[in-house]
């Protein structure tokens, strides 16, 4: 079982790690591509582009200004442990075991508009830029049209025959996957929330359930779709009845 997370827009470069282990990004000759292309913006330029408040946009010029080959320990750090968003609330990976850690590298892939795919344990700097961002890089007239076949390519080369992929990213991200030249079969677990009468996806409380799945996957091992409907983690539960569409399996409390 592969599963596709987006990255977050708040960091942690300062929690001890759990571990010395690393891994290097697959993607590190496009993501200074893009980083080349960045460094071409002003902070005004970035401030626009972005949508982001001028100390954002300046605090994102140093970053740009400061991505630095080759990485390396002193300089990056694992992609899982630095991503701080709701997702990795739920996800939790601080306590991971060393197993746990390993079984993610193996499974877990987050999706980034820098880097392309990270595995768990491949090193980042310090950025922001989401896949939405209208930037173009080397002839590619967005980060879409740029990452597209990538990272499509690589997930499939990565899935193994049967294996089935889980997507517990944001539409925003798994957006850029190609789905017509997916080699396997995409499931979409959706989480739902009781509120006034009704259910409804409520943003903040889907995200941390997303990372939450992520910990269930890694905590049990589940290999298959069934497996999948034992999630209770948060409160959630299976609901056959709120599961009408193709291959999304949704999740109530």
């Amino acid at each position: 079982m592969k599963i596709i997370i987006s990255p977050a827009k708040s960091l942690d470069f300062e929690t001890k790690l759990p571990t010395s282990q690393f891994s290097i990004p697959d993607f590190l000759k496009e993501s200074s591509l893009i980083n080349d292309s960045l460094k071409k913006r002003s902070p005004n330029e970035l401030k626009s582009m972005m949508k982001i408040s001028e100390k954002l946009a300046d605090l994102n010029w140093k970053r740009n200004n400061s991505f630095k080959l080759p990485f390396n320990k002193e300089n990056a750090r694992p992609s899982i442990f630095t991503f701080n968003g709701d997702v990795y609330s739920g996800l939790d990976a601080f306590s991971l075991s060393t197993e746990k850690i390993s079984r993610s590298q193996d499974s877990v892939r987050i999706l980034s508009g820098l880097y392309g795919v990270l595995r768990p344990l491949d090193l980042i700097q310090a950025y922001r830029l989401e896949m939405g961002t209208k930037l173009s890089v080397n002839g590619s007239s967005n980060l879409y049209d740029f990452w597209s076949e990538k990272i499509t390519k690589k997930l499939n080369e990565e899935l193994k025959e049967n294996e089935i992929l889980v997507n517990l990213a944001s539409n925003e991200y798994s957006s850029v996957i190609d789905k017509k030249s997916l080699k396997t079969t995409m499931i979409s677990p959706v989480f739902k929330d009781l509120k006034n009468g009704k259910l409804k996806i409520i943003s903040f409380y889907a995200k941390k359930a997303r990372g939450l799945m992520v910990r269930f996957i890694l905590d049990s091992g589940s290999k298959t779709s069934e497996d999948l409907k034992s999630f209770n983690y948060g409160g959630y539960s299976f609901s056959e009845i709120e599961s009408q569409k193709q291959k999304e399996l949704v999740f109530i409390r």
